[in-house]
């Protein structure tokens, strides 16, 4: 997980697999920590991971973001997964789990 440079979003990388989920889930607390306390402190109420650049993921990747929204939640702050690709969506939707990552979509965008 990486910061981008100019607005500070969180990036999610590449590649996501079971293999190393346990390793950047690790990553992915601090970050998501770090990012929250400087949310808080500017009043904001939202933190955002930019899911653009994944091209390679399974199941894992699903379990990784449902834990940073809980980690958000109990930080105080919303997260907000911005960017994400078709064929995360489509995952999110097989799992069950498309309302709980993006709830601002709508019911008939996530069962189509």
């Amino acid at each position: 997980m990486a910061m981008s440079g100019k607005d500070s979003m969180l990036r999610m990388p590449a590649c996501v697999r079971m293999a190393e989920a346990p390793a950047l889930w690790a990553q992915m607390q601090l970050g998501l920590r770090a990012e929250a306390a400087q949310v808080r402190s500017a009043a904001g109420a939202e933190l955002r991971i930019n899911a653009a650049d994944l091209q390679q993921f399974d199941s894992s990747v699903l379990t990784l973001l449902l834990s940073a929204a809980r980690l958000c939640a109990s930080e105080g702050v919303r997260l907000q997964v911005c960017q994400v690709p078709a064929k995360l969506q489509e995952l999110a939707r097989v799992y069950g789990v498309a309302e709980l990552l993006w709830p601002e979509l709508p019911q008939a965008a996530i069962k189509a």
